[in-house]
């Protein structure tokens, strides 16, 4: 049997051939030699023909639940001293109330990414966040360290399911003229929820009340007497193609009697050990098999494990070395998330019309994917350059504001990579994009569970200046990665199994 991926692609490229070649159809939406059910020309069933209102909507909605879920990885990062005094431990096993959360992004998205292209986005969505909403009350009512410990990881791994799918869902709905717009606008709820969840827990802890606080108000975030939980239920309806196709289809049949019309997917025979192969195997089958996805998501795990590392190193510049309260260390996070805002709004006004511009030239053709890497291009070598800054303004005698403002270009940077890496991703393997965003973000979990546990004892071994240095050499050394895929990414798609491309170009286009 032909590779299911392979397949699915290939069927979605014979339905749309269909569609365009009809002249007959049965609601406008089934051709009738094939009784393939398709979406005609303009079809409003068809998510890509919603309303910008809507699709906007959908847009923020999707961003809110991945706001949930970051802020509630990095919220207990202010509490670790309350968990060390209450419940006896140390400051290793404090660090993996925020450690095994992310620990949990490294299961979900296995499970979500694929099960979202098998049965649809809506249902992983509200089966997802219920249970994650309920591990946010085990938390609440934990009596030690061992359950909370425990009730983090599984609420991680099902909170993992927007980080997983809301990409893939702004996929279903944008075209990729217009999804660069959207992906700047939703990139920014990552690093935003990192950056809010300690300056809630700080002031949590300034206020002297219980932890116990913090996860009823992630509860209460997540739950249905709060914001997503009914925000999925009443507003978010699927986005999936293939998913609204094959109901369409069974409509169709069950209105006319004639069981012949069928959708793309139903094409797929596969037994149910296949299924769990797709659902378990393809993301890394899709990372081990592609250089360019290896590449990728080794950068985009080192920045996002940074991210986290941030947790720990913050303490000691801020804390110990300017002596702040736990509230206004919380406060030093927000240059990350507001230089996030910038990135979206540099993006907007700069990238984006360029990307039109382009779009525009090379029409009726699609963009080549790595004109979407210049983005990386620009943005990388500030990364490196905020490492540094980071670095050499951490000296107790600096004034705090130097090693703040860091963190603006720190997140400008950052939020600009992703943009671009997590474009070039969709528009490289559209066919897959929910398997490949899923292993991508399993790995770059494995950072963010990772970075925090030695960081505290990397900077105080190596003291912040020379700390924060080794990390912008690190970046230093992956910055070519995006230029090198500029240049060679075009032959490497020709080569791929997984990411279609026309006939190899002369040169690359990017």
């Amino acid at each position: 049997m032909a590779d299911s991926s392979r397949l699915s692609f290939q069927s979605a490229t014979t339905a749309n051939k269909l569609a365009e070649n009809s002249t007959i159809t049965l609601d406008n939406k089934v051709d009738p030699d094939s009784h393939l059910v398709l979406f005609d020309q303009g079809d409003p069933a068809n998510p890509k023909n919603w309303s910008v209102a809507k699709k906007w909507y959908l847009t923020a909605a999707a961003g809110l639940l991945v706001l949930n879920a970051t802020f509630s990885s990095s919220a207990p990062s202010m509490l670790l001293p309350t968990f060390m005094e209450e419940f006896g431990v140390s400051e290793e096993v404090a660090t993996l109330t925020v450690s095994l959360f992310v620990c949990g992004y490294c299961v979900g998205p296995l499970l979500w990414g694929p099960l979202s292209e098998q049965y649809g986005r809506r249902p992983i969505f509200i089966i997802s966040f219920f249970v994650y909403m309920c591990f946010q009350i085990g938390c609440a009512l934990s009596q030690n360290i061992t359950s909370m410990l425990i009730f983090r990881f599984i609420g991680g791994t099902f909170a993992a399911a927007p980080l997983a799918n809301s990409g893939a869902l702004i996929s279903d709905i944008w075209d990729a003229k217009q999804r660069g717009t959207a992906l700047a606008v939703f990139t920014v709820a990552p690093f935003a929820g990192p950056g809010v969840g300690p300056v809630v827990s700080g002031y949590l802890v300034l206020a002297g009340v219980s932890w116990r606080w913090l996860f009823w108000i992630l509860t209460i975030f997540a739950s249905p007497a709060g914001v997503c939980w009914l925000q999925i239920i009443f507003t978010m309806p699927e986005t999936y193609s293939p998913v609204l196709l094959a109901k369409r289809a069974k409509e169709i049949r069950k209105r006319t009697g004639d069981d012949k019309y069928y959708a793309a997917t139903e094409l797929q025979r596969i037994t149910f050990s296949q299924r769990i192969e797709n659902i378990l195997a393809r993301p890394f089958k899709v990372l081990f098999t592609e250089p360019m996805m290896i590449a990728i998501t080794l950068y985009m795990s080192f920045v996002y494990g940074c991210i986290y590392l941030l947790f720990e190193a913050y303490p000691v510049v801020f804390t110990e070395g300017h002596n702040l309260n736990a509230g206004v260390s919380g406060l030093v996070f927000l240059p990350l998330p507001i230089g996030g805002f910038l990135a979206v709004a540099t993006y907007i006004l700069f990238f984006n019309p360029s990307y039109e511009r382009k779009a525009q030239e090379c029409a009726p053709n699609p963009v080549p994917p790595e004109f979407r890497l210049r983005v990386a291009m620009v943005s990388a070598p500030f990364l490196v350059i905020s490492f540094f800054w980071f670095a050499w303004t951490s000296f107790p005698s600096v004034s705090i504001w130097a090693p703040m403002l860091s963190g603006g270009l720190l997140g400008w940077s950052i939020c600009l990579i992703f943009l671009a890496l997590i474009n070039y991703i969709i528009d490289a393997y559209l066919a897959v994009a929910a398997s490949a965003l899923a292993i991508v973000t399993v790995v770059r979990s494995l950072f963010g569970a990772g970075f925090p546990l030695f960081a505290t004892q990397m900077y105080d071994r190596l003291g912040p200046e020379w700390a924060s240095s080794l990390l912008g050499f690190i970046a230093l050394l992956m910055m070519p990665i995006p230029f090198v895929l500029s240049r060679y990414g075009a032959t490497l798609r020709f080569k791929s199994k997984y990411a279609p491309s026309g006939p190899l170009p002369s040169s690359s286009p990017a």
